[in-house]
Order: structure tokens, then sequence, then C-alpha cells
């Protein structure tokens, strides 16, 4: 089997099957091997190492993957794809391909059965329809990971960086920041794809921290703030959170919070930081504790 990466092999290989893209499952094959190189360099994969690959398509990067790694776990929804992954992935012994929803997929349970529960490693050209959720899946179910390398929307990788006062920067730059620190390794043009997306790319990494870079007593409660805060934008932190129906406290104890941690009672949620959010959520939960006692 011919390697892939370049328009010829992928056209061969799709016409041999007779494969047609499924819009629900935001299809686009890279077609470019020096972004496929570029991808495993970000990710700095070396052979004691296990990877697990989010969509692997006709096998396109898996093979790259293959080649650099101790161990390939790929992970693709489209059953109609597995009996291409079966040929383009035949020669490659350290290759498992499974057929499963990796929303609904038990990723500790892959870590500790191919990876002895060390962290592993996440490669993905991601649909940017199912971008978030798979990432935060990634975060939030401790998941044992080293680094995401992910391509995805190049708006999505713009916001995934943005700081505070940036017009890019929302819930989505906090809640990645929270867990990792990310890294933009290469902008994608269209062209690189088939069939052609009518947006440009990134490739992002993401490297997981091993501690959180701020202390909070209820992560989930600040992300609620997060989210309520930049759900009205335009609006001031204290109006927005006191409309919102997740925030139950009264506008009088929200704006005594975000005056206590030294901010203006006028400022606007976008030019928080991460660390000012996670004071505002614990100075609210502590004053709910002094209400109670």
């Amino acid at each position: 089997m011919a390697t892939l990466g370049t328009p010829k092999s992928t056209i061969e290989i799709i016409q041999k099957y007779q494969f047609t893209f499924q819009k629900k499952f935001g299809q686009n094959f890279l077609i470019d091997s020096h972004v496929v190189q570029k991808i495993i360099r970000a990710a700095e994969i070396t052979k004691e190492e296990c990877v697990l690959e989010i969509g692997p398509g006709i096998g396109t990067m898996t093979q790259h993957l293959a080649e650099h790694a101790r161990q390939v776990i790929a992970v693709e929804i489209d059953s109609s794809l597995i009996p291409i992954l079966n040929e383009t992935l035949a020669p490659y012994e350290n290759v498992i391909v499974m057929n499963q929803d990796i929303l609904k997929t038990d990723i500790c349970a892959l870590a500790q059965e191919y990876n002895g529960g060390k962290p592993v490693k996440v490669v993905a050209n991601l649909p940017y329809y199912i971008t978030t959720p798979i990432i935060m899946k990634l975060f939030e179910s401790n998941v044992p990971l080293d680094n995401i390398t992910v391509m995805v929307q190049k708006e999505v990788a713009d916001r995934m960086q943005a700081g505070p006062g940036n017009k890019e920067y929302g819930a989505l730059s906090l809640a990645v920041q929270y867990y990792a620190k990310p890294y933009i390794a290469a902008n994608v043009p269209p062209n690189c794809f088939i069939p052609r997306p009518g947006v440009g790319s990134a490739v992002i990494r993401l490297t997981r921290h091993k501690n959180p870079p701020v202390q909070v007593d209820d992560p989930k409660f600040m992300f609620q703030l997060i989210r309520a805060s930049f759900n009205q934008r335009r609006k001031t932190l204290q109006n927005g959170l006191n409309n919102s129906p997740d925030i139950p406290y009264s506008k009088e104890t929200i704006l005594a919070a975000i005056e206590s941690i030294g901010l203006p009672a006028a400022v606007r949620g976008e030019t928080l930081t991460l660390g000012q959010f996670a004071a505002l959520a614990d100075c609210l939960r502590h004053s709910e504790l002094k209400e109670l006692s």
C-alpha cells in the first residue's frame, strides 16, 4: 500500500472504495504530507509513546503516526471507512482501529489497557462542529494526557489562545487555558484538504498542565460564572451574572464580590483573567457560606 498524503493517492483510494463524504461527520481528508509531518513534530511523538488518533479518515496521518509511535489507537465513527483503514494500515502491526464514537468511548480504559495508565498523546484532524465537545471531554474526564495536537478551524485555534480584552477571548479560551497551555504550530490553507473546506485551519498543541494555573474551590461553579459572563458580552459583569439563571446570587451580593476582589462595578467579563474569575467564584461561594452560618 502506497503512503497516503497526496491528492493522487487519496483520490485513488476514495474511488476504489466508492467512498462518499458524509456531511454529518464533517469529513475533510488531508492531502499534504508536509502538514502531517508538522502535526507529528508539534506533538513531539517518540517511539516509546501511545497515541490516540481521533477520526483517522482513510489513514493518512495514521500511517505516519505508526512509524513514529510505539502504539496507535485510531477511533473512527464512520463504519464505511473501516474497510479502507484495514487496507491502508495493513502493514502496521502497532495500529488498532476501533469503529466507535469518541464521545462515547472510555478513553481512560484505553490508556490503561494500551499504555499502562501512563499519559497518552492525542492527535486529530477534528470535524469543526464537534471540536469543543471532544477537547472538553478529554480534559474533564481526567484522561491521562500529555498533549492534544489537533487540526481545527483557524478561528477556533485563535479563540483557544486568546487573552483578556481580545475580541476572540471567551469561555473556550478560559476553559482550554485552565487545563492546558495552547500553542499554534501551523496555519493550514483550505487547499490542503479534500473536499476543500470554506475556511482556513490551524494545528494547535494543547500541553496539559500538571496542576491548574489557578486554585479554585469549585471549578464547575467557576465555569458557570465564566459562561454567564460571556453569554451577554455587551453587558457589565454584574448584569450578565445577575441575568443568568445559573447564578443564584442577588445583584447586591454579586456587586460586593466584584468589588471585594478589587474590580470596578462597571467591569465587563471579557476583561477578567482566569485568576480573577477564580477569585470571584471563591468570593461568591464564601458569601453563600456566611449567609448559611
